[in-house]
């Protein structure tokens, strides 16, 4: 008989969703802040940005509508930042981050919530 993982499969999506959107929140505070640029080596960030991004394309593999949301998401946050940090900081741009952060805020706090009610019952 072999060991299967304790964690039932949709808390293991949720948790893997909502370290999904932490990440890509992270990528927007690391081009707005110096600090959290220093925080952690910017490799290091890629590594675990992608290996999330990995993740959650393999657990959504057989929800094709939410997987396309989800990588049209990560596309679309990482171009942002890619250009931000490529050109001269304007507050425009700053702006339009700050947006997206607090978009995705939000996204955090809802799969934060629906994940501890899932670990409760």
């Amino acid at each position: 008989m072999s060991e299967q993982d304790p964690t039932p499969p949709h808390i293991t999506t949720t948790e893997t969703m909502l370290r999904f959107y932490v990440f890509l929140g992270q990528y927007i505070d690391r081009c707005l802040d110096e600090e959290h640029r220093r925080s952690l080596p910017e490799q290091e960030f890629q590594q675990h940005l992608a290996t999330t991004h990995d993740q959650v394309v393999d657990l959504l593999a057989t929800n094709r509508v939410v997987k396309d949301k989800a990588e049209a998401e990560f596309q679309h946050v990482t171009s942002m930042c890619q250009d931000y940090l490529k050109q001269t900081v304007n507050g425009e741009a700053q702006q339009v981050l700050q947006k997206e952060r607090e978009i995705l805020r939000v996204k955090m706090l809802a799969l934060s919530d629906l994940l501890a009610v899932f670990r409760s019952v």
